[in-house]
């Protein structure tokens, strides 16, 4: 069934905040409801499997791994009717205008990702995803060091905060990172 209008959400927060589990709660009831349903993940996310979108407690759901936005227009189906894509800070800037383009076609896209890096700054094009959005939701973990509501994520190297100048990209789970609230997130210059 298309979608009288289109419309743009997106999932943020830190890591283990429960993002992919909520990409994935929508995407489940979109296919109860009969919508066609197409997932797609940047080709670099390789932590549980290659062709599914999992969440850190274990849920999955089938995804087309990309290597950049265009493919996802490449690779959609013509009578998809909801498009999930998940850890969206990681593609390329043109996912700004496959997204619109996807939601001027009548498609709801349900889009998740980091909203800022291990340095507490806006990560890739999720700001802009954010603020093109007809709805947003924060999602919080946990602080790791204290117990309460967690906003950031704390990238470790030897169990240490990472320096500012580090990569922004390196893909890792919980051997690396650790959510964090504001006044315990730690990035030395």
């Amino acid at each position: 069934m298309r979608h009288i209008h289109g419309s743009i959400e997106v999932i943020c927060g830190s890591m283990f905040s429960g993002k992919t589990d909520e990409l994935i709660r929508r995407l489940v009831r979109a296919t109860i409801a009969k919508q066609n349903v197409q997932v797609f993940k940047p080709a670099i996310d390789v932590r549980y499997a290659v062709e599914k979108v999992t969440s850190h407690t274990g849920s999955n759901f089938d995804a087309i791994p990309v290597v950049n936005s265009a493919e996802i227009l490449e690779k959609l189906d013509a009578d998809t009717t909801v498009v999930g894509i998940d850890e969206a800070q990681f593609y390329d800037p043109e996912i700004v205008q496959v997204v619109q383009e996807l939601a001027s076609r009548g498609i709801r896209v349900l889009a998740a990702g980091l909203d800022m890096d291990f340095k507490g700054e806006p990560f890739g094009p999720m700001p802009i995803l954010m603020s093109l959005a007809e709805d947003v939701a924060k999602l919080h973990a946990i602080c790791m060091v204290c117990g309460n509501e967690a906003s950031r994520t704390q990238r470790l190297v030897n169990g240490k905060p990472a320096r500012y100048d580090d990569p922004v990209v390196i893909v890792g789970a919980s051997e690396m990172y650790e959510a964090r609230c504001r006044e315990h997130h730690e990035v030395p210059h």
